[in-house]
């Protein structure tokens, strides 16, 4: 999610937007059973204000509760049955915790969350202004974000959130990959981030990353003029089996803006196709990095 690592107020079991879109979820999968709130939550054992207060995200549900559910429903699904426990936080489908649970003492609510979501997606759709996005960063290239953004922070600490920074772009290389489609303003690739030498590092890194099949690169040149992507980055989220999860990101000096109405969504997914078009096109979008790394 660029340089951002975000300090943010801790909702119960995990932030609003999560809980609001699970609890949705949860909400048609009752449906779908043919069941009322109170005959669910007498499967489960539990008071029906307990799922009334899940399924209009008022209340947080941990991962447990969500499998129990699951199970009410009988939702057989794999991969919609992890995304749903994911969502709860903490936990895997098989009651694992998530490989960043080991941080959670460093990273803050707001970026565990993002983290969570980033792994469940199954596209990524970003515009980035300012830096490369985090899953296409170097080592040595998120190191120096990572100090400019979080000044004065212990070594240690920084070495910490590279390697969260590393471990996030696992997601490429899953079983299916995320899709990730990215569009980078001129000004990204030219910015000395780290010096002569980790740019250009990142130079290459970016020239690795566009030859992978569910890797898509745009370059959008100060050639293009003025384009709606002044208004700032923004990343968009999408999801398997379920639209209505997608959501947009924003991020702020001190916090992140979740968007997830559709009229938002198609505001920025309208943007982003426009952008797309307004940008070079993929092999030139690779000659332009080339060159650049030619010169660098």
């Amino acid at each position: 999610m660029g340089a951002d690592v975000r300090k943010e107020t801790d909702m119960q079991y995990g932030p609003a937007v999560r809980r609001r879109k699970l609890g949705a979820e949860l909400r048609a999968l009752r449906g779908q059973a043919g069941l009322t709130s109170g005959e669910a939550a007498a499967r489960v054992g539990w008071h029906q204000s307990k799922v009334s207060r899940i399924e209009t995200g008022r209340s947080g549900v941990r991962a447990a509760d969500v499998r129990l559910l699951l199970e009410a429903y009988e939702v057989q699904d794999p991969q919609l049955r992890e995304l749903l426990v994911a969502l709860a936080g903490g936990q895997d489908e098989n009651g694992r915790h998530h490989w960043w649970h080991a941080y959670r003492g460093l990273l803050p609510p707001a970026y565990r969350d993002f983290i969570s979501l980033e792994s469940q997606a199954c596209r990524v759709r970003t515009l980035e202004t300012t830096v490369v996005p985090g899953l296409l960063q170097t080592p040595e290239y998120a190191r120096a974000v990572t100090r400019a953004a979080l000044g004065g922070l212990p070594e240690e600490q920084v070495e910490a959130l590279v390697r969260v920074r590393l471990a996030r772009q696992d997601v490429l290389r899953n079983d299916p990959p995320l899709r990730l489609s990215v569009i980078l303003d001129e000004a990204v690739l030219r910015r000395q981030v780290g010096g002569p030498e980790v740019l250009a590092g990142q130079l290459r890194q970016l020239l690795e990353a566009g030859r992978l099949p569910q890797v898509r690169l745009q370059v959008l040149p100060f050639a293009a003029g003025e384009h709606i992507g002044l208004i700032g980055p923004f990343v968009i989220l999408s999801f398997p089996n379920i639209s209505d999860l997608d959501v947009v990101v924003l991020d702020h000096l001190t916090s992140s803006l979740y968007l997830e109405r559709k009229e938002d969504l198609k505001a920025y997914t309208d943007a982003f196709n426009s952008l797309q078009g307004k940008a070079l096109s993929v092999q030139d979008s690779m000659d332009f990095i080339a060159g650049l790394g030619d010169g660098a």
